[in-house]
């Protein structure tokens, strides 16, 4: 029997299938107790993603070693009775072994034939090459990547460590930010606007599409609440919020999902400043390993580099396919979709910054 050996046993003992199936509470103890838990898998993201109308529903099994399950997020496909599912970041294992892959790939596709499901795509957190022969052997296929594949992860230890793991001009940088003035402080709701702003700038800048201001707002209702959600600004000194970050926390593990600069940030080197008290912080609040969530491009790369830790690189994406003519019409559709909307969305970009006659 194969086993996985970099995941490990969560770190309390999980309640039975039934309970995890069935509880919220449940499952997001056990997703947080695993070191490889992403918040993409507790119950507040389905409630996120249900204003985006997705459904979800979890799907748990037991080959022997410990519950194995995920959060899947389920959508119908046009007017007809077909729907795809996705479980991002899922699923979650007490031990990866091929019993375990087994097990939960057989509940899967009774739940696949019950909601007619097309195809459920997965994006697990694992690093090991052999991880793709427990996925391929058991059935499933290689996909197209949604999440980022590529990140940079620094483990958390005290904060004169995680100091010195700077790359010494980074440290410059961050001494020139004080010295400046330039200050971090919290945010809550009612700077989302400010942080959208920014985050818009940046998306203009970098070519990524942003989603609406209110699915941030969804994000922040839904983990707020239970602390796991902090929204962080670098402000000049006369008050001006020039960086932001939010970040999203699942156990010990705190990610970067959505950032952004303004031209003055950058000049300021206030976008160094933000990045390591958000660092700093989340080892003072006992987290253990700080994720940025991905290396879209060289620029991105070599700055987050600069902050120490690890590069973490995951085995990819894969989709159990049930329906496999469907499954193949919607995922080339798909990738029309994001073509076409990347070059809509670049197109309007550019019209909005040419200068009319009254400007």
């Amino acid at each position: 029997m194969t086993t996985i050996a970099e995941s490990v046993t969560p770190m309390t003992e999980p309640a039975d299938v039934e309970t995890l199936r069935r509880d919220d509470a449940a499952w997001d103890a056990f997703v947080t107790a695993s070191p490889l838990g992403f918040h993409t898998q507790l119950s507040p993201w389905a409630r996120v993603k249900a204003a985006n109308d997705w459904s979800a529903v979890r799907v748990m099994a037991d080959g022997g070693s410990g519950p194995i399950g995920a959060q899947v997020l389920v959508r119908r496909v046009g007017p007809g009775p077909f729907a795809l599912g996705y479980a991002p970041r899922g699923p979650v294992a007490t031990t990866w072994d091929e019993a375990s892959m087994a097990a939960f790939g057989a509940a899967l596709r009774r739940t696949a034939k019950q909601l007619r499901l097309t195809h459920v795509t997965v994006d697990p957190p694992l690093e090991v090459v052999a991880a793709r022969a427990l996925f391929t052997g058991a059935g499933w296929r290689p996909a197209d990547d949604v999440q980022p594949k590529r990140t940079r992860e620094v483990p958390l230890g005290r904060p004169e460590e995680l100091w010195g793991e700077l790359r010494s001009k980074w440290r410059q940088y961050i001494q020139k930010a004080r010295r400046s003035g330039v200050v971090i402080t919290d945010g809550d709701r009612d700077d989302l606007e400010t942080f959208y702003e920014i985050f818009v700038g940046t998306a203009r800048r970098t070519g990524f599409i942003p989603r609406t201001l209110d699915s941030y707002r969804e994000v922040w209702d839904a983990f707020q609440p239970s602390g796991a959600a902090q929204l962080l600004f670098a402000r000049l000194p006369g008050g001006e919020p020039v960086a932001t970050l939010f970040l999203l926390r699942c156990g010990r593990r705190v990610v970067e999902p959505y950032g952004g600069m303004t031209p003055s940030g950058a000049e300021s080197r206030a976008n160094y400043l933000l990045k390591w008290e958000a660092i700093r912080r989340a080892a003072e609040d006992g987290a253990a390993v700080y994720d940025m969530w991905g290396l879209a491009h060289a620029g991105i790369e070599q700055f987050k580099t600069g902050f120490g830790g690890r590069e973490a690189n995951y085995i990819g994406a894969f989709d159990l396919v049930t329906l496999p003519l469907l499954r193949d019409g919607i995922v080339h559709g798909r990738r029309l979709y994001v073509r076409l909307a990347r070059r809509r969305y670049a197109s309007r970009e550019a019209a909005a910054s040419v200068p009319t006659d009254g400007a």
